[in-house]
């Protein structure tokens, strides 16, 4: 692991991160408004990608699957065992030790998914609650409608979690310039930027 002991306790490093895509589910998806929906995937898939990049961890959960489907295809997680769940929060899920242990090196979790002001939201507040220290790109979560979305980025703040946009989170993970890692993160910005 890298010395970290200069840098701000804020700052999300690859070494102790993990990324959390909560229900991107193939029937709740089309619930959204087309452009949201768009957005939504393509920084979910960003995130994705650069994880992988990173070797950040990456962790999935599913909404009663049976009823809403699974993880959509284009997120490329087919690789990944997925919980799943009916409780709206995906904490009970996911077989994580508590940051006030001694054995959990990742600490810091982004989170990623929908909706925003439900399963996104208890998540988040669950996490706060067992000592992680929680990051969301408000860009990579959504609700179907504008106003939840919009309440639950202030409660986000409110209840300790850092609100950011994903492509600080992935400038954080790369930490410096003038790496290969870099250069494949400013390639991939570069083609996602010509296609908004």
């Amino acid at each position: 692991m890298s010395d970290t002991s200069f840098s701000s306790d804020d700052l999300i490093h690859r070494q102790d991160s993990q990324l959390l895509i909560i229900d991107m589910q193939e029937k709740l998806l089309p619930a959204f408004k087309e452009k949201i929906r768009n957005n939504l995937v393509t920084n979910c898939q960003l995130l994705i990608e650069m994880a992988r990049l990173f070797e950040v961890p990456i962790s999935v959960s599913e909404q009663y699957p049976q009823g809403l489907g699974a993880t959509i295809s284009e997120l490329g997680l087919a690789d990944i065992d997925i919980p799943a769940k009916t409780e709206f929060s995906s904490w009970p899920a996911l077989d994580w030790p508590s940051p006030f242990n001694d054995d959990c090196d990742r600490p810091r979790i982004i989170v990623a998914g929908v909706e925003a002001h439900v399963c996104v939201m208890q998540t988040v507040l669950d996490l706060i609650a067992q000592g992680y220290k929680v990051y969301v790109p408000v860009d990579a979560i959504a609700s179907r409608f504008k106003l939840d979305w919009k309440m639950a980025i202030e409660r986000f703040a409110l209840a300790g979690a850092i609100v950011t946009t994903t492509e600080s989170v992935l400038f954080e993970w790369c930490g410096k310039a003038g790496t290969p890692e870099f250069k494949q993160l400013s390639q991939r910005l570069k083609v996602k930027n010509q296609q908004d």
